[in-house]
C-alpha cells in the first residue's frame, strides 16, 4: 500500500537529506537517484534535497528543519539511517524531527523510523497487513 493510500493526500511533500561529507559526485548523484526513486514509487513530491558536506557545521539540516517547519511538509527521506551522524548528533536530529511532528522514511535499512511519540510507542510488526502491497 501506498503512502497516498494511507493518508488520503493529493500532493505528499518531502525534502530530502544527504550526509556527504566525502563521496564522489558520481555517489552524490546515486543518492540523488535513490531518494528521487524511492518518492516516486511512494507517490511522495521531493521539493527539494539539502546535503550536509561539512562535520562541524550542520548548515543543511538546519535548512531542512526550517523548511519541514512550512505548513504542507509531510516528512524528510534519507538513504539509510547513517544520513543522520553519529549515534548521539541522529539521537538529536531525531529528537527535532519529533519536536516538528515530521515524518521520518528511510530508503533502506529497515522499515520506515518511528518519529511521533505515538509510533516510537508502536511495534508495526505486530500490526496486520492491509492492503496487498506494493
Amino acid at each position: 500500500m501506498e503512502l497516498t493510500e494511507q493518508r488520503g493526500l493529493g500532493d505528499v511533500v518531502v525534502y530530502g537529506y544527504l550526509r556527504a561529507t566525502s563521496v564522489t559526485r558520481a555517489r552524490h548523484a546515486s543518492l540523488l537517484n535513490a531518494l528521487g526513486d524511492y518518492c516516486r514509487r511512494h507517490e511522495l513530491r521531493l521539493a527539494g534535497t539539502f546535503t550536509e558536506r561539512n562535520n562541524t557545521c550542520p548548515a543543511a539540516f538546519i535548512g531542512l528543519l526550517d523548511v519541514l517547519a512550512l505548513p504542507g511538509a509531510y516528512g524528510v527521506v534519507i538513504p539509510a539511517p547513517a544520513h543522520l551522524g553519529a549515534r548521539p548528533v541522529a539521537a538529536e536530529r531525531r529528537k527535532r524531527l519529533v519536536e516538528l511532528g515530521t515524518k521520518l522514511l528511510i530508503v533502506r535499512g529497515g522499515r520506515r523510523a518511528p518519529v511521533s511519540r505515538m509510533e516510537a510507542e508502536t511495534d508495526f510488526r505486530d500490526l496486520p497487513a492491509t492492503g496487498t502491497g506494493s
